[in-house]
Formats: C-alpha cells, structure tokens, sequence
C-alpha cells in the first residue's frame, strides 16, 4: 500500500485502501490492525484511519480487539452460502428484466456488451484485483440494464462482502475461464432478448459461484 494524496475525501481513500488490502488478502483474516503503523504506511494521520476502521466494522470486515484495536474478520463459509443464495435471486430477477429491456435501451446493452469484452481479454496473467472488478462490473451492467435499480441498491453493501469470497476461487486458474463462460451464456441470452434461458443462467451461475466458493472456504478452513 503506497501513501495517499491528501485530498478532501481522505477517508474514503483510506476506507477503500484497507478494503482493498483485505479483499486481496494483503491484510489476513485474523490479522491485528494497527492504527500508528497503517497510518504511517498510508502517508496520513490517525484520525481518517480509525473513521474507515469504524466504517469496516459497521460492515462486519474487520473486529473490535482488544483496547481500541482491530482485527480482520474471517469469512464464514455459511455466511457466504447464505449471501450466494440471495444473490442468485436478485441476480436472476436482474437477467430477466435485462432480457426484456435489452432491445430498448442501446445504453444499457453497449454497457454490457461493453463488460464482456473486458472480460474475454483476461489471461493467466490478470491481477486478481483486476479479476473481481471486472466481475463486479459485468453484473453491475446488468443490474442497471434491468432498469430495477433497487436491484443495485440491495447488492451494494453486499459487494465487499462478496468480492472478498470471489478472491478465493478467482485465484484458482481454472475457474477464470468457467466464470467467463457462464458470464458469455447470461448475456448471450440477454441480449437475444430471451428472458426464460437468461434467468436460468444467472440463476445457475450464483448457484455454481456459491457452491465453489464455500467449498474454497472450507478446504482453507481445515487446512489452517
């Protein structure tokens, strides 16, 4: 992590900093956070590093420990399962209305089209942190091309949570090329305005995503 520029939005730089640094496993489940050190490796004060502590313990990504102290919380493989469920709800209520709209709004499909493109240019050598957002944006353009955006609104806190879980099966080579696949399937149906096999491949998608992803989280477990 490199210092900051000090400019007005200093919290929100250091908020998404340590976020970052959590999601890619810079900074470890378990690992104890220390106000003066980070402060100092980011180039700021105290003051903005403890607001983004507080901000990530309000989303349950980092813990009280001990006196005025922090820790990076772990991620619960149930947890996620559960998160993968309701995200494959919305995320297929999403791909139907997507299929509907699709031919009405050019915006909306050149967004898309736009994602998946980004994402047929990765290769073995793509940073992960360029891996999740290039996920997140591909279901994003979706969402917005839905034209529900309380679709977006419900998944928006849930993101960090679920870029942190992507970055244990995005690591893994092979499932890079499945996800895109499945991801070339949902908008392929999108696109060709064919609601029914659209929701059906997201739908099939978050289950293949949650599944791989809290059996990712238990093989960690018990090898630690």
């Amino acid at each position: 992590m490199i210092p900051l520029e000090p400019l007005a939005n200093l919290i929100d730089q250091v908020y998404a900093r340590i976020l970052g640094a959590i999601i890619d496993r810079t900074l470890l489940p378990g690992q104890r956070i220390r106000q003066n050190e980070l402060a100092e490796r980011l180039g700021v004060s105290r003051q903005p590093v403890s607001h983004a502590l507080h901000l990530l313990h309000r989303q349950g990504l980092v813990a009280e420990s001990g006196r005025r102290g922090f820790e990076v919380t772990g991620l619960d493989p149930a947890r996620i399962r559960q998160l993968y469920e309701v995200r494959g709800a919305l995320d297929a209520l999403a791909a139907r209305l997507a299929a509907e709209r699709s031919k009405a709004d050019a915006a909306g499909r050149a967004q898309l089209e736009q994602a998946l493109r980004a994402g047929r240019a990765i290769d073995r050598k793509t940073p992960l942190a360029r891996l999740i957002a290039l996920d997140v944006d591909f279901h994003s353009a979706i969402y917005r091309l839905s034209g529900n955006p309380a679709i977006e609104e419900m998944m928006a806190p849930q993101w960090p949570h679920m870029r942190r879980s992507m970055a244990t099966v995005l690591a893994e080579l092979d499932y890079r090329e499945s996800a895109w696949s499945e991801h070339e399937a949902i908008a392929g149906a999108i696109l060709a305005g064919n609601a029914t096999a659209a929701e059906g491949a997201a739908s099939a998608h978050a289950r293949s995503a949650g599944r791989r992803t809290e059996e990712r989280l238990r093989a960690i477990d018990e090898a630690a």
